[in-house]
Formats: structure tokens, sequence, C-alpha cells
């Protein structure tokens, strides 16, 4: 598997921890839109595209399956936000 793209939006909202949305193509035939950036106690992370349950929690709709691949989206979402205007 390879990240062939990765678009950043960078948010800025007064008082929000969310600091851009990203969408990230995966060997140039299959897409993943609605990646949150957000600032956290310990600085930037992701935040997969999830949807609300209906007892009022969240679950991830699509979501890496172990850390190798999360430290993968994760560094080539967060260098393209660093470049994002």
């Amino acid at each position: 598997m390879k990240i062939t793209s990765v678009n950043v939006r960078k948010v800025e909202k007064e008082g929000s921890r969310m600091k851009g949305i990203a969408s990230v193509l995966i060997d140039d035939c299959f897409a993943i839109h609605d990646i949150r950036i957000i600032e956290g106690d310990n600085g930037l992370f992701i935040a997969m595209p999830s949807r609300k349950t209906a007892n009022g929690g969240y679950r991830d709709i699509a979501h890496p399956i172990n850390p190798e691949t999360r430290a993968l989206f994760e560094e080539a979402i967060l260098e393209a936000y660093k470049t994002a205007e």
C-alpha cells in the first residue's frame, strides 16, 4: 500500500481544536475523505472519519488496522498540513 496523494484544507475556527481536514488517495485507486487534524494536549494528531452511533458515541467509518499503517497516515497527513497554505 502506498499513499499517492494527500490534500489538506486548513480550518481556522476560534476556540476549536480542529486545525484541518485531509483527504488521502491510496495506490491511485482508493480515497478516504474527512480525516480531521486535531490539536491535542501533546501536539497534532489525526482522527479518522466517523459517524455518531445510536447510543451517542462515535465509531470510525474507515481506519488503519495496525500501528504501522496509522503512523504512515499520520506522518503523510501532518507533513502535508505543515506545507499547506
